[in-house]
């Protein structure tokens, strides 16, 4: 198949059939291999909400902690939350938060490896995502103002394709 899309059926997108029709992607004739993935992401707030999580004041309790539990339930529930997302079998799941006082900010970095036919991306983007939702819903009391930016894929071995990117 032509990476690029150019000549492949519905321009290289997977997740439809010849029809047009959403379908979730045969990968039966795959080989296993063991596959990992990191993504990354960060919220940005004010200072003073920062502070908090870091001298770990916050009303809600321990905002990390119980973020980086949130991410690795994500993760492991991603098949349920994404139409076409195949359910996986983990075999592990780390996340780390580390805060910039410069840039009053928070950045999730999730890794997530499995031994399978197909990459384990969009479990780390969702470990990600629900780690800084988690942040968002853990502080707006005291910070409506929180973004979160910066989410991708930074890296992706074990498939046909492997790829490493710097972080925004």
């Amino acid at each position: 198949m032509n990476t690029s899309g150019e000549h492949a059926p519905n321009g290289g997108l997977t997740h439809f059939d010849q029809g047009g029709q959403a379908h979730m992607v045969d990968v039966g004739g795959k080989h296993e291999t063991h596959r990992v993935a990191l993504a990354t992401g960060v919220i940005r707030m004010q200072p003073a909400t920062l502070a908090i999580i870091e001298a770990g004041t916050a009303k809600k309790g321990d905002v990390l902690g119980i973020a980086r539990i949130a991410a690795i339930m994500a993760a492991k529930r991603t098949g349920d939350l994404i139409p076409l997302c195949h359910p996986l079998a983990l075999t592990h799941v780390s996340v780390e938060f580390e805060t910039d006082a410069g840039s009053a900010s928070v950045r999730c970095t999730a890794r997530v490896e499995t031994f399978g036919k197909t990459g384990v991306e969009m479990e780390a983007l969702t470990a990600v995502q629900v780690g800084l939702l988690t942040v968002y819903d853990m502080c707006k009391a005291v910070d409506k103002t929180m973004v979160m930016t910066d989410i991708c894929v930074t890296e992706k071995r074990g498939g046909k394709s492997d790829i490493t990117m710097a972080r925004p």
